[in-house]
């Protein structure tokens, strides 16, 4: 079976996808040739994507501005760095207080630093098969032999003893880097682990970003609600007393009570999902719900950003750790590719030992006791039913897995900014449609309300303006909760600025 042996220094590769083979003849070639080979395919991490761009057209320089200050346009610059601390650009210091304190005590963050410092020991571990092992041995026996049978010793005594003290060392030369290539694979795990780290890091603090933009908005359309009830609650006290000097119909007031029922009816499902929202909080600080973290949100405690970053297309896969988490599988899979390829070549180990027998404790060291064995060998599987070359064959099958895993990777993470980009652009026109339709919706109301004093218009006119404004006033509270949504959505996508930060230990022998 003519196969072909590739060699490489460990820590690079290539993945182009091309089925490696070795060559049975390289058996022959002189062992001094080949003390620094390492089969198998040699690393080399995927080019950046050619990709200009995010979205088929021109990103547009900045977003629709509104009134007030929630309306502000947000510009949009290419290249501008992410702070290691990128919640920060919302200057809320009760949301800057809450990650700092989930950072330190969410379990999931602890998990991961943890599989992180393993990974590392592992690889720690793997290091020493590259260097000789050595044992030492102390083995005293004591005995008496049959009297009927000659004796054992020379001074024909039927008791015996004799002491056994030896050190073995053995090695086994790493001829065609079966030991580097697992270390190769080990290091790319360890590296696998320090980006999921990071990943799970971002994944923590973008929740609680989120988790908080959340409570701000329930707390806004609980709000807005309440002063919907309000509004309600007014009418229905004047339409009695207009019931009760004839000026209008029961019929009137009885739709004002269904009206003003209908209202309170939304509060309860918005102040339920305030108290869930609440509890995630909690959680993600790694707390139990009976502990409930002390900072509240609200829209008006927040503020928006002015400028938000773009990273360059090119930079994308450099910033997400999910990305360089699926690099660094990549990578793993190419240096196992190795590891099956130099499990069907020989093994070959070298073995001493160096000891001393003596009949007597007090001989140990005695130059007639010493004794001593080199012994090499060479094993080579001849027939596995094929079992070797369909692992081979599973380990390349493996690698083109994570090299089309990697490239799902990079264009989850370009669809992940394109899709915050454009919820940035629409929502910040959905927030000045939702400015013009609350004032709009105010208006009418106000004016209707003042007719149907006047008698002007019946009663339906009125439930009609008040449904408008209640779904305006929400909408709005909403759409001005879905700005901050997407600008945490966008620091989430780009990355989340892991590599300018210092406030987590990351390093494998962290503590």
């Amino acid at each position: 079976m003519g196969r072909e042996k590739t060699c490489a220094r460990p820590g690079q590769a290539d993945v182009t996808g091309r089925k490696l083979q070795i060559s049975a003849a390289a058996v022959g070639v002189p062992m001094i040739l080949l003390s620094a080979c390492a089969v198998g395919p040699n690393f080399e991490p995927p080019p950046a994507p050619e990709a200009t761009g995010y979205t088929p057209e021109p990103l547009a320089p900045q977003t629709a501005a509104s009134p007030g200050p929630e309306g502000k346009a947000q510009r949009f610059v290419q290249g501008l760095d992410i702070p290691g601390q990128w919640w920060a650009v919302f200057h809320s210091r009760p949301l800057n207080d809450l990650i700092e304190d989930a950072l330190r005590h969410n379990p999931d963050l602890q998990a991961a630093q943890a599989a992180l410092r393993a990974a590392h020991e592992n690889t720690e571990a793997q290091k020493g098969l590259l260097y000789p092992q050595a044992s030492a041995n102390f083995n005293p026996i004591g005995g008496k032999t049959g009297e009927d049978v000659a004796p054992i010793l020379s001074n024909n005594s039927v008791f015996y003893s004799l002491t056994i003290a030896q050190v073995s060392v053995s090695y086994a030369p790493d001829v065609f880097g079966l030991v580097r290539r697992g270390l190769e694979s080990l290091e790319a795990q360890t590296q696998g682990e320090l980006f999921q780290l990071e990943a799970t890091y971002l994944t923590l603090t973008s929740n609680v970003v989120a988790a908080a933009i959340q409570e701000a908005s329930l707390r806004a359309q609980i709000e807005a609600t309440k002063k919907i009830v309000a509004i309600e609650t007014d009418l229905l006290g004047l339409l009695r007393r207009q019931l009760s000097l004839g000026q209008v119909a029961g019929g009137d007031v009885a739709l004002q009570e269904a009206a003003l029922a209908q209202a309170e009816e939304t509060l309860p499902p918005l102040e339920k999902q305030l108290a869930q929202q609440r509890d995630l909080l909690t959680a993600l600080a790694g707390r139990y719900p009976s502990a409930e973290v002390a900072q509240k949100f609200t829209l008006a405690s927040l503020r928006l950003p002015r400028d938000l970053p773009v990273s360059l297309p090119s930079q994308l896969v450099e910033h997400r750790p999910d990305v360089k988490a699926a690099s660094a599988n990549l990578h793993s899979a190419s240096a196992l590719v190795g590891v099956a390829i130099a499990n069907r070549l020989p093994v070959i180990s070298l073995t001493a030992d160096l000891g001393s027998s003596p009949a007597n404790l007090a001989n140990l060291f005695s130059p007639p006791t010493f004794f001593y064995t080199l012994a090499g060998n060479v094993t080579q599987t001849l027939f596995d039913g094929f079992t070797l070359y369909h692992k081979q064959k599973a380990a390349e099958a493996a690698l083109e897995q994570a090299e089309a895993q990697y490239r799902s990777t990079v264009i989850t993470a370009f669809q992940n900014v394109a899709d915050s980009l454009r919820a940035l652009q629409a929502d910040a026109r959905a927030l000045k449609a939702a400015n013009a339709a609350e004032a709009a919706a105010h208006t009418s109301l106000e004016i209707t309300r003042k007719q149907l004093l006047l008698g002007e218009v019946n009663f339906l006119a009125l439930l009609t303006s008040e449904q408008t404004y209640l779904q305006a006033v929400l909408a709005h509270a909403q759409a001005e909760a879905n700005r901050f949504a997407d600008t945490a959505a966008l620091f989430q996508a780009l990355g989340g600025g892991w590599w300018n930060r210092n406030d987590v230990a990351t390093t494998a022998n962290a503590d």
